[in-house]
């Protein structure tokens, strides 16, 4: 059997910290050691541990080499694996159930490897799962977390990610060739659609709204048989799909920030756990 050497947590704490504080100094602040010591640790580590360079130094500035880049992603995910060892262990009061709400549009993309990785973590929880456009979500009370997407400058909460809506359809549709052009959209509650028809109105090609739906599985069921475009977040948009722009004559369309909403009436750690893991999933 192979053996390999063991990295010490405490190294890959301070390695993350140094990459989030962007330097020796503040990163000692973190772990509490002196700029002396933090740079002892990381000698240690590149030297007798990975046995790689993993810094590259110009002037004050600390950036990683390839080798550096590949161990904090690892280190990241070391340090949270065993932050849930000892909360699992340790925290048996982590039982219960957690409400969360999210428009379909982020189920089959992000939530999957988000819950999988919270039930590892938190076996006993039990997750309600609310399925509801975001202006519908904005309205409840009951929920302990809301993801939700809202336009630039009306963000509230924890912003989890932001990007680009972009225009998409399926293999052998050409929407030069369609006039007036279909689109499938969502319901009209939906403030992403308001903007695709502004945008297509702005720039005088002509519409016509030809499938809603409130599923996103089914406007990408209708788009993904090539029978209209659909304006999405990008990360939304499925390897089948064609992402088109303005040179295929389209308008360019805003960006929108997702974000994540705490209930301040229902605050507990389990909610807190798995709004941690809810950040870390969007960041993916």
């Amino acid at each position: 059997m192979t053996t390999y050497p063991s990295i010490d947590s405490e190294l890959l704490r301070t390695f993350v910290a140094i990459a989030d504080e962007g330097g020796y100094t503040k990163a000692g602040e973190v772990v509490n050691r002196t700029q002396s010591a933090v740079s002892m640790q990381m000698k240690r580590l590149e030297e007798d541990v990975v046995r790689r360079p993993l810094f590259l130094k110009d002037g004050r500035t600390i950036s990683f080499t390839a080798e550096g880049q590949v161990l904090l992603g690892y280190a990241r995910r070391i340090l949270k694996l065993h932050s849930e060892v000892f909360n699992t262990l340790r925290e048996p009061h982590m039982v219960g159930t957690v409400k969360i709400g999210t428009p379909d549009d982020y189920v089959m993309r992000f939530l999957p490897g988000i819950l999988q990785r919270f039930a590892q973590a938190y076996p006993l929880v039990q997750v309600e799962v609310h399925c509801e456009s975001s202006s519908q979500l904005l309205q409840r009370q009951d929920l302990d977390l809301s993801i939700v997407t809202r336009e630039p400058g009306k963000e509230i909460g924890q912003i989890l990610r932001q990007e680009r809506f972009v225009w998409a359809v399926g293999a052998g549709f050409c929407p030069q060739e369609q006039t007036p052009m279909p689109l499938a959209m969502f319901n009209t509650d939906c403030f992403c659609r308001q903007w695709a028809i502004n945008a297509l109105q702005a720039s005088g090609r002509e519409f016509r709204v030809a499938y809603t739906s409130a599923s996103l599985s089914a406007i990408m069921a209708v788009v993904s048989a090539g029978l209209a475009v659909t304006a999405q977040l990008q990360s939304l948009i499925t390897s089948d799909l064609e992402v088109l722009g303005e040179q295929h004559g389209l308008p360019q369309l805003p960006s929108a920030s997702i974000v994540l909403l705490r209930n301040p009436n229902n605050p507990s750690p389990i909610t807190e756990c798995l709004a941690d893991h809810i950040a870390e999933g969007f960041r993916l």
